[in-house]
């Protein structure tokens, strides 16, 4: 698979040149406006940086960092979801450091893992603001806060000579989180191939989003991309949107030609959770494109989204899946907006055995998958996993790319580069997939599938079979894996139940026959255990995905309660 375009123009080689340009060809237009909500029932309270404002602000910072640190040293962003997270980001690209995307202490369920990172980075200085100085003063000798230092402090900067712009932590679903080397050439490209796949280097739009700063997609879409095209980008906190989703939708009706991403639960959750009454002032039909980026893009959750927002104007061509990965800066595939959802029934018992062969919709026993559409400038293949032989169309394999915007490696960790980036400039995804119809279509992890009685398991595909059983299991909040037993490889589902209902009100042994039942039916499976647990048990990366390498662990270690085993 390939799709070459031609690149934007002007074309500058990092970041910070791109705002300075803005900044002197349309310094009075807006950049970036954060939404903050500050109480339950706020409607926003809107701050906003021009890109004249933007270019002083990051100047100043720069200028800043460059007394704290020498050029190659990495610099670890431990702000809140906000401006001066966008400014501390840019500042510390153009003072030549290293930045390392993080967040502040506290963030629930993420604390070991900003003990791991800032531990492998070793920053030589924090980015804070005035707000969570203290805490951050416990973590690092050298700390900046944003909001602090004085526009009298911005300097011309020259272009920085480092090659590497950041590291980006990988979210830990499958293993411990690595840092992945992303050269200033590297974001440049992918934002530049983003905006040429979601036709946003035609048009202009308004980049309208909800996921963390720290995070690969909201990075690259958030921040990259709009400076690169010198596009307004609207922000809003995560919590923010987890609390009220129709902050999000009421965001993409403010503002025209509306483009945004967020993972697939984020879609399921709006059609659930808006009400009628939050419904009635939404106007939709500006929405350019709403990208899903997560895996598994179910066909299902677009199909529910739309109906539930079509009497708002959404139109259906806007959902885009899409797939891309840390370690190709995030963007790889997606599917067009103004193009139908491309939707695939595979029978799953081939798939199992590495063949996408068609099936009827309506078979109990077909896959649903959703196709991620085509690359935008750079290379796609289907591999063999062992012998690196490449598949035809319709063979399962490792999806394997190629691009200016595969990263320089892991830092620090040479023996994992050589076999993920590898020496032929094909980056091994770990994950697998096909091509039918054009179309890149992905069917799981490689490290997820559980293989039992020699026959190969998705574990999505086992999830989704469950959480359809019974309206007491909370959707996107449960993990199927596999573990060693003394006549081979056992599942077990440890599944959250929904923060409506407690676990008093639930018939837990009827729910697991229905669960063993609906799972031996469809995929021939003996579940060895089905756990129901409170909300929130279930561990999420930082990306917001269930991690089912750490939920196993856990579930190893004794420490889910075994009121839902059978």
């Amino acid at each position: 698979m390939d799709n070459r375009r031609p690149p934007l123009a002007p074309a500058f080689r990092s970041l910070p040149e791109y705002v300075h340009h803005w900044a002197q060809a349309t310094p009075d237009r807006r950049a970036f406006t954060f939404v903050d909500h500050p109480a339950p029932d706020s409607r926003g309270v809107h701050r906003t940086l021009t890109w004249r404002r933007l270019d002083v602000r990051v100047r100043a910072v720069a200028a800043r960092l460059a007394e704290e640190a020498e050029p190659g040293a990495r610099v670890a962003l431990l702000c809140p979801q906000g401006l001066e997270y966008v400014t501390g980001f840019l500042a510390t690209l153009a003072a030549g450091l290293i930045a390392v995307p993080l967040y502040p202490p506290g963030l629930p369920g993420q604390g070991d893992r900003l003990t791991a990172v800032l531990a492998d980075a070793r920053p030589s200085v924090v980015v804070t603001t005035s707000r969570h100085l203290g805490e951050v003063q416990e973590l690092c000798d050298r700390v900046v806060a944003v909001d602090q230092v004085p526009d009298a402090a911005a300097a011309d900067l020259k272009p920085a000579d480092a090659e590497v712009a950041y590291l980006q932590y990988t979210s830990g679903s499958t293993r411990t989180p690595a840092g992945v080397e992303i050269s200033h050439a590297n974001v440049v490209a992918n934002a530049r191939q983003a905006l040429s796949a979601y036709g946003a280097d035609a048009h202009p739009v308004t980049c309208v989003g909800w996921l963390p700063l720290y995070h690969d997609m909201g990075l690259v879409l958030s921040i990259a991309a709009p400076v690169v095209r010198g596009l307004l980008s609207v922000l809003m906190d995560p919590v923010a949107f987890l609390h009220e989703p129709a902050r999000w939708l009421r965001l993409l009706a403010a503002h025209p030609r509306a483009l945004s991403a967020a993972p697939n639960f984020a879609y399921d959750y709006c059609a659930s959770a808006v009400t009628d009454a939050q419904k009635a002032d939404l106007r939709l039909d500006g929405v350019v494109a709403l990208i899903n980026g997560s895996e598994p893009v179910r066909p299902g959750t677009a199909d529910r989204f739309q109906a539930a927002f079509a009497g708002q104007g959404l139109v259906a061509q806007t959902h885009c899946p899409s797939y891309g990965l840390a370690e190709a800066t995030v963007f790889v595939s997606a599917a067009r907006p103004g193009e139908p959802l491309r939707r695939f029934a595979l029978d799953r018992d081939a798939l199992a055995e590495g063949k996408a062969l068609p099936a009827r919709p309506d078979d109990p026993r077909a896959v649903l998958l959703a196709g991620c559409g085509t690359p935008a400038g750079q290379q796609v293949r289907i591999v063999d996993p062992v012998s690196g032989d490449r598949l035809s169309e319709g063979e399962v394999g490792e999806i394997q790319v190629r691009g200016p915007n595969v990263g320089r490696g892991y830092w620090n960790q040479e023996e994992q580069t050589r076999r993920v980036f590898g020496t032929d400039g094909r980056l091994r995804t770990g994950d697998l997939g096909t091509v039918l119809e054009g179309q890149l279509i992905v069917t799981g992890r490689l490290k997820d599938l559980i293989v039992v009685d020699g026959r190969n398991h998705y574990p999505q595909d086992l999830e989704a079979t469950v959480q359809d059983t019974h309206p007491a299991l909370r959707r996107d909040r449960l993990a199927a894996f596999g573990v060693t037993g003394g006549s081979g490889e056992r599942v077990v589902v440890v599944a959250e139940h929904t923060r409506t209902t407690s676990l008093a009100e639930i018939d837990v042994p009827a729910l697991v026959r229905a669960v063993r039942a609906a799972v031996s039916g469809r995929h021939g499976v003996r579940l060895a255990d089905v756990l129901l647990v409170p909300p929130g048990t279930v561990p999420r990366t930082s990306s917001g995905k269930v991690s089912r390498a750490l939920t196993r662990e856990r579930y190893l270690a004794g420490a889910y309660a075994a009121d839902g085993a059978a």
